[in-house]
Parts: C-alpha cells; sequence; structure tokens
C-alpha cells in the first residue's frame, strides 16, 4: 500500500477504533476477527512499545509475551518444495515446472509446497515460518546465469503466468485467511552471480518496464504474492535495497499490502561492499525510507539491526512512523495467515505434519516429474519404446544411478533412479561411464588409498601394492573440474581438517563446495592434482591449492604451485568409454543419461563459463551411440546445452530437470510411453556459448539476448517440444483486421491431432509489430494454452488479446504506448495481420525538460544515480561516447541547449551534433568540476543552425554525467 493511501486510511481505522467494544467483548480488538484488518492492525501497533514495533523488521521476530503474541520468521526456502527443513516432497526445479506450459499443474505444486510448510509450521511454529521466499521470477536473460534453475523463464509473459499459478497454490483459495505467503525474487534486475553483491545492472528504461517489471507484475496485480525480496545487485547505480522502486512501482501494482524484504546480509552490504552510506544506521534508514519491511541479517541476531534503526529514529533520519508503515506491512501478512484469530476459524490451522511426503504428494511428484520431460528429437519414431520389443536396456552415464538436490532442494525422503525406473521395466545393464584410476605418487611408487570406513579418512599414499581402495572414480563435470569418488566407501573425495582430503561426502554440497578438483597434465605425462573448491577465491584460503604427500602419507593441500606439488603416474584401472559400451553391446535401446551437478555446474554465487556438455560425457554417448543404434540421451540440467546435437547421429534426445525424488519414474514413464511428452523449453538453447553476449548487457534489445531479439539460428528454439503423436493448426482467424488501442482482437485457431496417440498440444500465440518508432522484438508470446486431443479429435483455441497488451514503454513521454501499426499474429507456421489503431509517437520535444536516460540509442554510456534517494542519470565513462535522440522537432531554430551536469572528474566538454555522432557540430556544453557525482549544476551552450526534424546526439569527450537537458528558442 502507498503511503498516500495509507494516509487516507488512518481516518477510518481511527473512527473505527474508537467505536464501543460490545459489552461481552474479552479480547482486544486486534484479537476480533470481525474488525477490518486494517483496523485490527491499528490496534495492536497502539499497543506495541517502540522496541516492539522495531523488533517486527527483523527476520526472526521475538515472542511478545505480554501481548500473547508468539515469535514469526519470515522466509522459509520452497522453491520446488520446502527445503532445509526436513525431508519432505521434492518436485522438479522451477525451471522444470515451467517447461510443463500447465499453469493448473503448477499451480497443485504450489497448493501441495504450502501444505507441506503449514505441516512443518505445525512442528515448530517459532522457526518452520508461513513466509516462503518463492518463487524466483527474476526472467532468465542469459543461461549462464548461475542459478537458472530456480526462475521459469527467458519470458516475462510466461514467467507471470506460472508465478501467478504457484503463488495462488501457496497462498491457497480460502477468501480470508493464507495457506502460506509467497514471496516473489529478486526485485531486480538479477541474473548476474560473479561479483553479484557489486555488480551494477545497467538497464535502460524500456526494457526495465518492458521485460524486467514485466515478469514481477503479474502475480502482484493477481493477488498471487505477498511481497517481493529486493536483489543483491545494484541497479543503474543504486543498490535495490534502497530503492524507492520498491515502494514507488512495485506497491503501485496492487491496492493491497506487501510486505518487502531483504536478502541476506543485502540491507548491510549497502554500508558495506557497496559503500553506498558511510555505516549501517545511514544504510538502514535509507532502505526503510525506500519501502524495504524486513531485514534479513545476521541469522537469529536482530539486535544489530534493531538497534541501527532506533538510532537512525533518533537521529532523525527516519520517523517513527516510518517504521510503523514497515511493521504495518509485516503484521498484514502475519493476520492473513490467521496468527491473531481465535482457534478453528483458519482452516489451514489444522493441518498437521502428517501431510509431509504424503502418499498422494508422492503420486502426484511423479506425475510432475513426467510432465516437465521435454522431447527434444525422437527420429524415426524411435520413442516410445515398446515393452514387447524392449527386454533388456542398458542405462548409462554420470547420471543414470543417482540424483542430486540443488541448494534450494528440499532433502529427498527417497530416490528413485533412472536406473532403478528403469529396472522395474526391463533387465538392465549399467555403466556410470566414467574411469576408474588410480593414481601413484611417482617420487615414493606408492599408491593413494582411501578408508573403507563409513565415514571415511584422510587419503594416503603408503599402499605398495594397489588394491580396491586405490580406486578412485572420476566424474567429469566439465571445464576441467572433476569429482573424485573413493570405490573403498562410495564416498566422494572432500577438503577436511588441515587441509586433508578425505573421503566423506555422499554428494558435492555446501556453500563452499569443497569435492572439487582438476587433474592437470604435466609435460613429463604425470598429473598433480589441485583443488578446485569455490572457497579458493576468498581472501582467506591462500596460497596452497595443489596436493603434496605429507611425511605421514597423507594428501593434504601444501603447494602453491604446480611444480611443488606432488606428482602422480594416473593409472586407468577401468575405462569408462569402455564400460559404457559393453554395457550397451546386444541391449534393446541404451539410454544415456547426463548433464549437470547443481552444486558444480553453477548455482548461488556461481555463474557458469559455459553452456557446452562436459567433453568426457559426450564422450560416452559418441561411444555407446557407435555400439547402440538405438540410443537415447537424457540431458538433466537445471539450463540449456549448447552443441552439435542436430548434427550428431542420435535417434532421440531427452531434456530434464533435476526433478526431485521422481526423477527415474518420470524419465521411464516418457521413455515407455505412459505419458506422452507435451512439455517446450522456456529458454532459447544457442547453437555455442558464441553466440551468447556478455552477460552483464541487460539491455536485451541491443545485446540479442533471448527468443525476443536474437536473430541467429538457434539449437533448439524458444518453445520447443515434441510429442508422440503430430498436430496440425489450421483455420487461424481474427475477428477484426482493424483495431483501436482500446479494443480486442479475438483470434482462434483449429487444432488437430493427426496422429494415433492421445497428447496435449501447447498453442502458442505469438506477435510481430511490422512497423515502430522502436526495435520491437522478433516476436513476442502473448497467449497459450495447452490441449488435450484424443486421436483425429480437433478442438478451437481461442484467445483474446486486448490492443493494451501490445503497447511498450515511451521514453519520449514516459508512459506506455500503443502505436498506430500493422501487426503479424502466429501460430505456428500460420499467420493474419491485424492493423493496430493507436497513435503516433509525434517528434521529441526537448523544450520540454528530458531525462537524459530516456535517449534513443546509445553507445558505451552507462547509467547511475542522480541522488542516493531517486533518479537515474547518464555516464560517460570514456571520450567518444554518445547518447542519441531520435527524430527532435528543434523548429524553424533553437537557439540554446541546457543540461543539468555533474562532474568529479575534471572539466570536460559534450558536443551537440546533428544526425550522427560525427555529424555537424551545433554546440558543444562546457562541463565543469563539481564536488562529487551528486553535485549538480546546469550549463548551457548556443546552438548553431539548429534547425528542422533532426536526430540530435550528445557526444562525450571525457568522463561526465548528464541528469537532464532542455532545448530553448525554437519556434
Amino acid at each position: 500500500m502507498s503511503r498516500t493511501r495509507r494516509s487516507l486510511l488512518f481516518p477510518l481505522v481511527a473512527l473505527l477504533l474508537a467505536a464501543p467494544l460490545p459489552a461481552h467483548a474479552q479480547e482486544p480488538p486486534f484479537r476480533d476477527p470481525g474488525l477490518p484488518r486494517a483496523a485490527r492492525i491499528a490496534d495492536l501497533l497502539g499497543r506495541l512499545t517502540l522496541d516492539e514495533k522495531v523488533s517486527l523488521l527483523h527476520q526472526y521476530q521475538p515472542a511478545i509475551p505480554r501481548l500473547g503474541i508468539g515469535a514469526f520468521k519470515t522466509g522459509t526456502e520452497a522453491l520446488h518444495g520446502v527445503a532445509w527443513l526436513g525431508e519432505a516432497t521434492v518436485f522438479p526445479q522451477a525451471i522444470g515446472l515451467a517447461t510443463t506450459w500447465n499453469p493448473e499443474l503448477v499451480r497443485r505444486v504450489g497448493a501441495v509446497t504450502g501444505r507441506e510448510a503449514r505441516g512443518f509450521h505445525a512442528l515448530d511454529p517459532a522457526f518452520n515460518g508461513l513466509n516462503l521466499w518463492a518463487p524466483v521470477v527474476n526472467p532468465l536473460r542469459d543461461p549462464r546465469w548461475g542459478r537458472n534453475e530456480e526462475g521459469y523463464s527467458e519470458d516475462p509473459h510466461l514467467t507471470g503466468a506460472i508465478s501467478t499459478a504457484f503463488g495462488h497454490g501457496v497462498q491457497g483459495d480460502h477468501p480470508d485467511y493464507l495457506q502460506a505467503a509467497p514471496t516473489l525474487k529478486h526485485y531486480a534486475a538479477y541474473n548476474v552471480e560473479d561479483d553479484r553483491i557489486t555488480v551494477d545492472s545497467i538497464v535502460p528504461p524500456r526494457i526495465l518496464k518492458d521485460y524486467d517489471e514485466a515478469a514481477f507484475k503479474p502475480a502482484i496485480e493477481a493477488d498471487a504474492a505477498t511481497g517481493v525480496m529486493a536483489s543483491y545487485n545494484l541497479l543503474n547505480g543504486r543498490p535495490t535495497h534502497v530503492s524507492h522502486d520498491l515502494d514507488d512501482v512495485v506497491r503501485s501494482w496492487t491496492d493491497k499490502d506487501l510486505m518487502i524484504v531483504g536478502d541476506a546480509g543485502g540491507a548491510s552490504n549497502v554500508a558495506g561492499a557497496q559503500r553506498y552510506y558511510p555505516n549501517e544506521v545511514e544504510g538502514n534508514a535509507a532502505a526503510i525510507r525506500a519501502g524495504l519491511d524486513n531485514f534479513t541479517e545476521d541469522n537469529q541476531d536482530s539486535a544489530p539491526t534493531t538497534t541501527s534503526i532506533k538510532a537512525a529514529i533518533d537521529r532523525g533520519l527516519i520517523t517513527v512512523a516510518d517504521a510503523e508503515d514497515a511493521a504495518r506491512h509485516v503484521l498484514s501478512v502475519r493476520f492473513r495467515l490467521g496468527e491473531f484469530d481465535p482457534a478453528g476459524r483458519n482452516p489451514y490451522a489444522s493441518i498437521t505434519p502428517d501431510v509431509i511426503d504424503a502418499p498422494e504428494h508422492r503420486q502426484f511428484a511423479r506425475r510432475v516429474a513426467a510432465e516437465q520431460v521435454v522431447l527434444l528429437r525422437n527420429d524415426h519414431n524411435t520413442l516410445p519404446l515398446s515393452t514387447a520389443d524392449t527386454r533388456k536396456v542398458a542405462v548409462v552415464g554420470q547420471l543414470a544411478d543417482t540424483l542430486y538436490e540443488d541448494w534450494y532442494s528440499g532433502t529427498m525422503p527417497y530416490r528413485v533412479t533412472p536406473l532403478k525406473a528403469l529396472a522395474e521395466r526391463a533387465a538392465v545393464t549399467s555403466s556410470e561411464g566414467v574411469d576408474r584410476i588410480r593414481l601413484k605418487d611417482l617420487a615414493t611408487g606408492r599408491y593413494v588409498t582411501a578408508s573403507t570406513a563409513a565415514a571415511g579418512a584422510p587419503l594416503t599414499a603408503t599402499e605398495t601394492t594397489p588394491g580396491d581402495a586405490s580406486g578412485l572414480d572420476v566424474f567429469d563435470w566439465g571445464e576441467g573440474t572433476v569429482t573424485l569418488r573413493a570405490a573403498a566407501n562410495g564416498k566422494t573425495v572432500s577438503l577436511g581438517d588441515g587441509r586433508a582430503l578425505v573421503n566423506n561426502a555422499v554428494q558435492p554440497n555446501g556453500w563452499f563446495v569443497q569435492q572439487q578438483f582438476e587433474l592437470v597434465a604435466q609435460a613429463d605425462g604425470s598429473v598433480v592434482l589441485e583443488y578446485a573448491g569455490n572457497d579458493v577465491t576468498q581472501s582467506w584460503f591462500g596460497a596452497n591449492r595443489y596436493v603434496v604427500v605429507g611425511s605421514d602419507g597423507r594428501l593434504v593441500l601444501g603447494a602453491a604451485t604446480p611444480e611443488n606439488a606432488t606428482k602422480f603416474g594416473r593409472e586407468v584401472v577401468r575405462s569408462g568409454v569402455d564400460s559404457a559400451v559393453e554395457a550397451a553391446k546386444g541391449a534393446d535401446a541404451a539410454v544415456v543419461v547426463v548433464g549437470s551437478m547443481p552444486f558444480i555446474n553453477g548455482r548461488e554465487d556461481d555463474d557458469r563459463k559455459t553452456t557446452a556438455l562436459p567433453a568426457g560425457q559426450r564422450a560416452v554417448i559418441d561411444a555407446v551411440r557407435a555400439a547402440n543404434p538405438n540410443t537415447i540421451v537424457v540431458l538433466e540440467s537445471g539450463y540449456p546445452y549448447s552443441g552439435d546435437w542436430d548434427t550428431a547421429d542420435l535417434p532421440a534426445i531427452l531434456w530434464t530437470s533435476h526433478a526431485g525424488q521422481e526423477t527415474g519414474h518420470g524419465i521411464a514413464d516418457v521413455l515407455f510411453g505412459d505419458h506422452n511428452p507435451s512439455a517446450r523449453l522456456t529458454q532459447t538453447w544457442y547453437r555455442s556459448d558464441a553466440d551468447l553476449p556478455d552477460m552483464l548487457r541487460y539491455d536485451i534489445s541491443k545485446s540479442g539476448h533471448t527468443y525476443q531479439y536474437f536473430t541467429g539460428k538457434p539449437l533448439y528454439p524458444f518453445g520447443h517440444g515434441l510429442s508422440y503423436t503430430s498436430f496440425r493448426h489450421s483455420r487461424l482467424t481474427v475477428d477484426r483486421s482493424v483495431v483501436h488501442a482500446s479494443g480486442e482482437v479475438r483470434i482462434r485457431v483449429d487444432v488437430t491431432n493427426t496422429g494415433d496417440r492421445a497428447g496435449a498440444e501447447v498453442v502458442q500465440l505469438y506477435s510481430h509489430q511490422k512497423k515502430s518508432r522502436v526495435r520491437q522484438p522478433v516476436k513476442q508470446l502473448r497467449a497459450f494454452d495447452r490441449v488435450e486431443l484424443r486421436p483425429g479429435e480437433t478442438k478451437t483455441v481461442r484467445f483474446t488479446v486486448p490492443a493494451s497488451e501490445l503497447s511498450f514503454w515511451d521514453v519520449t513521454r514516459e508512459k506506455r504506448v500503443v502505436e498506430t501499426a500493422p501487426h503479424e499474429f502466429t501460430v505456428g507456421s500460420l499467420g493474419r495481420a491485424v492493423r493496430v489503431l493507436g497513435e503516433t509517437i509525434p517528434p521529441r520535444d526537448l523544450r520540454r525538460t528530458t531525462q537524459a536516460q530516456n535517449f534513443d540509442d546509445y553507445s558505451g554510456v552507462t547509467l547511475v544515480d542522480t541522488t542516493k534517494e531517486r533518479g537515474t542519470a547518464v555516464a560517460s565513462t570514456a571520450p567518444g561516447q554518445w547518447i542519441a535522440f531520435a527524430d527532435v522537432a528543434l523548429g524553424r531554430s533553437s537557439r540554446s541547449v541546457t543540461a543539468r551536469v555533474a562532474n568529479p572528474d575534471g572539466p570536460t566538454t559534450v558536443e551537440v551534433r546533428l544526425g550522427g555522432p560525427t555529424g555537424r557540430l551545433v554546440g558543444t556544453l562546457a562541463v565543469p568540476t563539481t564536488a562529487d557525482e551528486h553535485s549538480w549544476t546546469e550549463v548551457s551552450s548556443p546552438l548553431r543552425g539548429a534547425a528542422g526534424r533532426q536526430d540530435v546526439y550528445l557526444v562525450f569527450t571525457g568522463k561526465a554525467r548528464i541528469d537532464n537537458l532542455t532545448v530553448e528558442g525554437s519556434s
């Protein structure tokens, strides 16, 4: 709720509270469910001391015994099932949920998640909170983002539909009470993990409005979320935790209260790594002024946060009313959860822990695991496999007999691997396709040996004769990174106490993934073992990352360079390729399961450098295919792969996310045709990493990111996915050829199942604006529908597209606009033209003060904060950079230009040119040195010969900042 709406509400609340209570009333008004929620919150706030109010602004809110109020915690992770609280139903990763293109299914996933959250809450109400930090709605702009698996799609419309469905499911369908309270993550423009706390996402206004905000807005507008989380990054020079867009933009999308939370440590970063404010008191005060309500800091220790907020009040940086506003938003969620109501009124309060991992949830998890599998390729109808003809199946590959959890997974109560599931259907042979090696200390001739104890022990190089306990299985995760599993006890080798190597991990895990190594080949044919955990980049780690054999025979990190490391001979005990081939020979089908390890191949705080499949895994695929022509590849990952899959001689390829406890059944159900695949990709699969621009290029229209602006040939396009049946689209019609901006277009298309199996087609409607003042997307998803069809059945699919949804953000007037222009609507290969009658954007009128950020084009410049509170300006970082304002009406003559500038880097100039960055020079702005980057001053320059309709360029000859400009004297 905006501050303006709050001020109008207060008089009404005061009147309600002034009314006499019924004589029988025994409880204070805040416990009376018959009163309006606003009145109840106001009553409770009025009873709280200042310390108690401020205590509500931390993630861990203490109990207030004198009022009978219990403790409350914000932030239970629940991205694809409840996480970090114990065994729970684990659904496919978020990207997998989205590939179903099935909002109703996703709504049910959200409902189960919310229900199990209630079950956990019943176990421990103080710690197992009902404010869920999910879903992630950042559009998946770049597949190298380490957290790609957490989001839904590169398209904001699809993201909005799926997030709305998930949020509604979490909340439940009661008109008054929430089952649980979903929070959208992470606002805004957050798609980079490397140096994410100091990364500055530069997003021009139109992309911010039409892309990033467009992914967040639908769920908020639909009341499918109770708040948002601020992101770690800066946005156009300002940390998002102190951005007034939290209050001014996000809260403008709804008249409901929203609770805006900080990410873990995000608020303290403002005065910390971001150095935006000099201390935490000022930083936290700025966050509250911007609209942040709840601080996620210092784990359970709320004292640093509450102390700083009270200090901010004492210093006049914020008022008590500001703190009360934040507390009001927090309490609004708590009231909607039914916390302060009498027993028996809230139906969700009766949910018990019995719902966790309930049998029906297990069954549903299997269905979802199958529905999210995408059939990428199926030459010659290789799939589905026939149970009559497929009696022996080879199941090979690094992921054939394991399931991996990701950072935000719940704990799987059981694990059905692909091997286990396929063994239920046929005789199986198997191989993980990994080399088993021995390492021999070349200086002593002794072999590295692992403990057979279940808990593991430090590895030693003490054995003169190798045995089974000397075996190490090498898993290739790409970019040189491997994990080593000890044959002695089946545990993965980790970095342990004293920097010793210990075989103690079930799987790679942890914030610092300490199971990562590289076998670095040396010129003499030996190898050295390099530790490659992601803690090596920390300042405290030190220089030693290479393994040496100590005097006691233990393997420890003891060398800073390969030259000083112990040299090992690498002896192959068993070739992974050979064993995979042996398993595949003679099988009726070979299923090769390869893919990513979610703790290694990109994750929170860790972007991936490539989207290529690791070479070792690809070698297994090629060898198995040569040995068995009926080879099916299953790619299991949380992101798209690049490569030459379309030219490889592979008859069938499936993709699945890491799909939780029922992953194996989901894959098997698709392979054997129990489920006819209908999932579709929600991201572009690029042919090569070379097709991807710089990850820091957030302006997708300029960079060519996503299907909307990518003009190359993808490996697999957005929306791609095959079925075991075939579909025909026909009779695409529009109800009008011309539509006014205030009207709507009704579109219909017939869809026929032309195959011999029942199946579901995802009908996707796109549009393209064929003429515009700005660069328009190549195409843009406008609507979709998932249609179930029997063989031979035809259904008519109907879409209604309001012409207002064809609008875009017009930077010339800072508003949404529907242009008069021809549009083409397409479904599959069918297209229909519609002329939209909107408006023609007039020539730019620079006589009105124009924000510099509202340029039409640019080169090299960046966007920065005008002040620490509000505003965005343009800054140059080197000579020759420029911004352009297209189609400016300069009239018969324009006498001068005035600009508001700042420049702490020494005097410079900004040239005013017409037609191009090297066009005719008509004026020069002399920019003086200012005290700092936020000290603004006005400068002017006469204009010579500036007339007519022109493209106006401001060309920087050095570093400078421009906030706005005004042209005067045109006639």
